[in-house]
């Protein structure tokens, strides 16, 4: 048996291979998930799903499809409407991947996706930490002065491969230094 939270509705997920099932399962605009036979509320029970990459997620064994539905995404196609067929992805708004309340969900672009994910506070305490990192680096700040000091000149004559080998790292550590999502603060 189900209790019903004040102001909860609950919509049947609908997925592939979902009529093969022996239960139906369905999903509340509170974040919760059940499964049933016929009726939610009489004979439903509450299920916890499982955590893939920190999502919840629901892993069932249908005939010929994957078995992992992530909830936020399913919850977004039942409750929410796509703005337009360009957000095709669905966000976390307080960025705690467990809140699935259908307030905290919103279908995005790409772009946005990105944005949203560069402003999570773990990003951004991940890039402190290596902001702040003096162990265990190749390259040393001076170092690094000069290679974007070379990498800026408009007629230099050392390719990034050269230099990178010059200094004992790979050529993707050089194009990051360049663009900037390494060693950024210098």
């Amino acid at each position: 048996m189900v209790n019903k939270l004040a102001g909860e509705t609950w919509k049947q997920l609908i997925f592939p291979g979902w009529r093969q099932l022996r239960n139906k399962y369905a999903v509340s605009d509170k974040g919760r998930i059940a499964s049933y036979k016929k009726d939610i509320l009489k004979e439903g029970k509450i299920l916890s799903g499982s955590l893939t990459t920190g999502y919840r997620t629901l892993n069932l064994h249908r005939p010929d499809n994957k078995g992992t539905l992530y909830l936020h995404r399913e919850m977004a196609k039942l409750f929410l409407k796509k703005p337009s067929p360009l957000h095709k992805y669905v966000i976390h708004k307080n960025h705690k991947k467990l809140d699935n309340n259908i307030r905290n969900l919103q279908w995005v672009t790409l772009d946005q996706m990105i944005q949203h994910q560069q402003g999570s506070p773990a990003k951004i305490a991940y890039k402190e930490k290596q902001a702040n990192r003096t162990e265990g680096l190749k390259l040393t700040a001076s170092q690094v002065k000069k290679i974007k000091g070379i990498l800026s000149t408009k007629n230099r004559n050392i390719t990034i491969r050269q230099l990178a080998i010059n200094y004992g790292v790979s050529e993707m550590t050089m194009y990051r230094i360049k663009s900037g999502e390494n060693w950024g603060r210098i």
